[in-house]
């Protein structure tokens, strides 16, 4: 299969300003990718275009990697409605050595080069960045953009220098290691698309050289219309000291049926033949969530290991209640109680009681009302009771969990 025929098949293909998306099958383009470091770790947003840098590399184009130390100092004002907020070097040298380490995990096995743009920054003085880059850029090009417009009208928080030349700093990346590395194209996310035309036009003045773009759609969530990977606790990480492996795996495997499918195009290295038969087995009994768990497999295998997807999918099974918590291992018992509330009774106590004080309830009366509506579970099964019996606690340990959510949960032990 060629590279344009698996991007459209798997979801992405967005704006480009090629002429044809088969020269992707007849040309070799040396092509970056950048991630800002305003942050200290990647999210599920960055990995959808991390995917799909690896099947331009897969099919033989070559990537150069960039983490913006640069750029990270401004931060990239687009889709922002007022100025953030900017981090000390020393914060942006942390950041980007973990951005790094997240490349090196999700691109194992591949070839890249990996640069930062605070590298060739560093020593311009600003009157050269002038000359050589502000000079080459109209102002009605800059002031034309929407978020410049959104940012200067009447409701508009307003603008700092400072962001207004962010596009200037990103496109002199292009036009740098376009000279330098031979890069002439690059691929990104389609709220990137301005900032890349800029490159191309920059190089365009400056060199009379054609450059391209290839941008990926935003990935969004059906059920609630925003970025995917942000939720009610915040954006979903790839560190798991922000998002846990556990809650990794399982906000794959609380994704919507109607869209799992798209989700293992994107984020999986699945053939169509392997994903079609995953489809055909959910599609026989999709309570069962096979495709989910699927998922949730692939990409946690893929962001943390192997042996850590394993623990992650056995602690899901006891949280489910497909295996019985006694099962678990001294190591699994570890990282649940790490995971979750953990809380001391014995048979015969209050379930309300442990509601309150595991927190998966706010008071005595909501304990109740969770209780009588069926929204309590106990090893997986709904509460028969208000009370702990000893066969819920038959090995020493059972799990409560409020509603279907596996987040909601606490370990008992007696």
């Amino acid at each position: 299969m060629t590279l344009s025929d698996e991007l459209k098949w798997r979801g992405f293909v967005n704006q480009t300003t090629l002429e044809d998306v088969k020269q992707l099958d007849k040309t070799k383009f040396t092509f970056y990718w950048g991630v800002d470091p305003s942050a200290d770790s990647m999210t599920v947003g960055h990995l959808a275009m991390a995917m799909m840098v690896k099947h331009f590399i897969r099919h033989g184009h070559r990537a150069v990697l960039l983490v913006g130390g640069a750029t990270g100092l401004i931060g990239d004002p687009d889709g922002k409605a007022e100025e953030r907020r900017l981090l000390t070097l020393e914060q942006i040298t942390i950041n980007k050595q973990s951005i790094a380490s997240q490349y090196e995990q999700i691109f194992s096995g591949m070839p890249f080069k990996l640069v930062d743009n605070y590298d060739w920054f560093k020593n311009m003085n600003y009157l050269t960045f002038l000359r050589d880059v502000g000079k080459h850029v109209p102002m009605r090009q800059m002031l034309g953009r929407e978020f410049v417009q959104s940012r200067l009208g009447e409701d508009g928080s307003g603008i700092s220098y400072a962001e207004f030349s962010y596009v200037l700093i990103q496109a002199y990346d292009f036009l740098y290691m376009h000279q330098t590395m031979g890069v002439n194209m690059q691929v990104c996310g389609s709220d990137q698309w301005g900032n890349s035309i800029a490159g191309v036009d920059l190089i365009r003045r400056v060199t009379k050289d054609e450059t391209h773009v290839w941008s990926g759609p935003l990935i969004i969530n059906p059920q609630t219309g925003v970025k995917f990977g942000k939720t009610e606790a915040g954006a979903v990480w790839l560190d798991p000291a922000k998002t846990s492996i556990t809650n990794f795996y399982q906000f794959w495997v609380n994704s919507d049926d109607a869209a799992v499918e798209h989700y293992l195009n994107i984020y999986t290295e699945l053939t169509q033949a392997e994903i079609k038969a995953v489809m055909g087995e959910q599609a026989k009994d999709p309570s069962k969530r096979v495709a989910q768990f699927k998922l949730a497999d692939e990409v946690t295998k893929l962001v943390h290991g192997d042996k850590s997807m394993q623990l992650a999918k056995s602690i899901t099974s006891y949280l489910n209640g497909t295996t019985p918590i006694a099962q678990a291992s001294s190591e699994e018992l570890a990282l649940l109680r790490l995971e979750m509330p953990h809380v001391k009774a014995k048979p015969g106590d209050s379930l309300i009681e442990v509601l309150v004080s595991s927190g998966l309830a706010s008071s005595k009366t909501n304990a109740k009302q969770l209780l009588s509506s069926g929204s309590i579970y106990v090893n997986g099964s709904k509460a028969a009771s208000d009370r702990l019996s000893e066969h819920d606690l038959s090995a020493q340990r059972a799990l409560i969990r409020r509603g279907k959510a596996f987040k909601d949960s606490a370990l008992i032990e007696v």
